[in-house]
């Protein structure tokens, strides 16, 4: 099988995580696509186990001295944005760099998305304008699920991988054995340029706040009301306009706006807190519990506000360097510099299964995985990025040559 092919294998189940589940993993999809990689696995004779949807695969060193045992991770849940239900990928031949049409009213230009830019004259995947594709992270999943199959042919390292379940909903790491995961180091595959090895990430939490009103008619309310919808909507207000996700960059961080619904009687806000400096990422949470407690003096008992971690910056958790950088780092920038690219390490906007991973002892930087656009429907991924990046793993896997 293809790297391509088990690509649109994979984007083919529909493995959209709920974050309003309460089971493990949280949608059944997720099951079916784990099923269909112990298979894979066992088919290819690679020893594999699997818990709480998670699965988990073995391949012992085929001789000594090729350095420390390594693991790589993928996630096979998608995004809650846009259904990953019915995906039907296209593939567009060479590139041109013109206006991409999806469907009759959607398209997207380089002009649009710069990403396009760097895909010019490769056979790109793209979705029908309606749904997600899924490379966010079934493209990880298919490079290294190829790199397994490939390296069984030649000498390597030890070597862990594990396809994980609803990192889109911040439950990747919650279940994760590390007893079955025995690596010194590990990688996630999940981001989206080839060229990168990142190890710094947001700090993450969300907060979630449920305003209890007083419903009665407007006509005899004076006195009486407690509006709970305005209530959240003027707490939604205070927040700074210019710190939100559309308006900031690099290490900027930002307040987000995701849920806000309700009526006179109840009405809910959800907000997610990022920062990538812990200082600041403490004030921002500050900042939340101290709006709501003046709205709950004006409003008292009527205010439930509870905020949570969801993951921390990596970086807090490397090793120790060398020369500046742990060795999980200069291993990667190595073998994206063996593919002749020029690596490169930016600030994660975001979080992986390996920052909360790190968190736990297990540091996991970053890498790419040659798809773009993630979470709706203008994602894309490119055949010969997904194949470099493939290498990339498996140059990993190889470790030293003494």
């Amino acid at each position: 099988m293809s790297l391509t092919d088990r690509f649109l294998r994979y984007v083919g189940v529909d493995t959209q995580s709920d974050h309003t589940s309460d089971t493990v993993p949280s949608t059944p999809g997720q099951c079916e696509l784990a099923q269909i990689l112990k298979r894979e696995l066992a088919e290819l004779g690679i020893e594999h186990t699997c818990g709480n949807g998670v699965v988990y695969a073995h391949l012992p060193a085929t001789g000594p001295g090729r350095g420390e045992p390594v693991g790589f991770l993928a996630h096979m849940d998608t995004a809650e944005e846009l259904t990953g239900r019915n995906v039907r990928p296209r593939i567009i031949p060479s590139y041109d760099g013109g206006i991409i049409r999806l469907n009759d009213t959607v398209s997207m230009a380089p002009s649009e998305f710069p990403a396009l830019s760097q895909v010019i004259g490769d056979d790109l995947i793209v979705t029908d304008g309606t749904t997600l594709l899924g490379g966010d992270d079934k493209a990880g999943v298919a490079a290294i699920m190829q790199a397994l199959d490939e390296i069984r042919q030649e000498d390597h390292r030890e070597l862990y991988a594990a396809f994980t379940t609803d990192e889109e909903i911040g439950r990747g790491a919650d279940h994760f054995d590390l007893e079955q995961f025995p690596a010194a180091w590990a990688w996630t595959v999940d981001g989206d340029a080839v060229n990168q090895v990142d190890w710094e990430t947001f700090n993450a939490a969300q907060a979630d706040l449920t305003v209890h009103g007083v419903a009665i008619h407007p006509g005899e309310a004076k006195g009486k009301m407690v509006n709970a919808v305005q209530i959240a909507a003027a707490i939604a207000a205070a927040f700074a306009a210019d710190e939100t996700p559309a308006e900031t960059e690099g290490r900027q961080g930002f307040w987000h706006l995701t849920e806000l619904a309700g009526t006179v009687e109840e009405a809910h806000a959800t907000w997610i807190i990022r920062d990538h400096d812990t200082e600041k990422f403490e004030e921002r949470k500050a900042f939340v519990q101290d709006l709501v407690s003046r709205f709950e003096t004006k409003h008292p008992g009527c205010l439930d506000l509870r905020i949570h971690d969801q993951y921390l910056n990596m970086a807090r958790f490397a090793p120790v360097v060398q020369n500046g950088e742990p060795e999980a780092v200069r291993e990667a920038r190595k073998a994206v510099a063996a593919q002749g690219l020029k690596p490169e390490s930016v600030p994660v906007r975001g979080g992986t299964d390996g920052a909360m991973l790190s968190a736990k002892g297990l540091f996991t930087p970053n890498l790419g995985t040659g798809s773009w656009n993630h979470h709706g429907r203008y994602e894309f991924a490119s055949v010969q990025k997904m194949e470099t990046m493939k290498n990339i793993v498996k140059t990993l896997m190889k470790g030293r040559d003494n």
